[in-house]
């Protein structure tokens, strides 16, 4: 149950609530996927799978993955890689604070170019268990009538956000299917 009563929705097997017919666009926080993977499973993504799952015998009108360009360029081979995978690449410079601090955020531009893109699509698929989309995901499904899934790991996706899309998809039910091991 959640704080107001209302019964909690269950994480859905991906495919089980689809249509051929349903347009799709796919949203990738590809850095809170990055981390998760490495830091819970040793692990990388592998978002070629993501994107096949994501949008099952829907349709894709675009996918979209936001990438963090560094320092070193080390990022070119994974970005070459996910061009091949299917996905457009959004890509911006690392911020450098003052005191060292470093920040990878896209989270305003996943949201921009999931608003402009809401009147061509009926699903909005999420990729990351960030709970700073909890706004994007109500705009879309309040203002845009649109179905909202999120993919992420269970473990370290927010409880709210998991609340807020009409589908959840937990990579860890299938783990091995969504991670390299090196």
């Amino acid at each position: 149950m959640t704080p107001n009563g209302i019964p909690r929705k269950p994480s859905q097997p991906i495919h089980k609530i689809e249509s051929e017919h349903q347009r799709v666009g796919v949203f990738v926080d590809a850095q809170n996927m990055y981390h998760t993977a490495k830091n819970l499973y040793h692990a990388k993504v592998n978002f070629k799978r993501i994107l096949e799952e994501s949008v099952g015998a829907r349709k894709l009108i675009r996918a979209f993955v936001y990438v963090i360009k560094t320092e070193t360029g080390e990022e070119s081979a994974f970005v070459e890689a996910l061009e091949k995978s299917g996905y457009e690449i959004k890509i911006k410079d690392l911020q450098v604070f003052a005191g060292g601090a470093k920040k990878a955020d896209w989270d305003v531009g996943m949201a921009m170019d999931a608003v402009i893109l809401a009147d061509k699509i009926d699903v909005a698929v999420i990729v990351s268990g960030d709970g700073d989309f909890i706004p994007l995901v109500e705009y879309l499904k309040i203002n845009k009538g649109l179905k909202v899934e999120a993919m992420s790991f269970g473990r370290s996706t927010s409880g709210k956000l998991k609340e807020a899309v009409d589908v959840f998809h937990d990579l860890e039910t299938e783990v091995k299917k969504f991670l390299i091991y090196s």
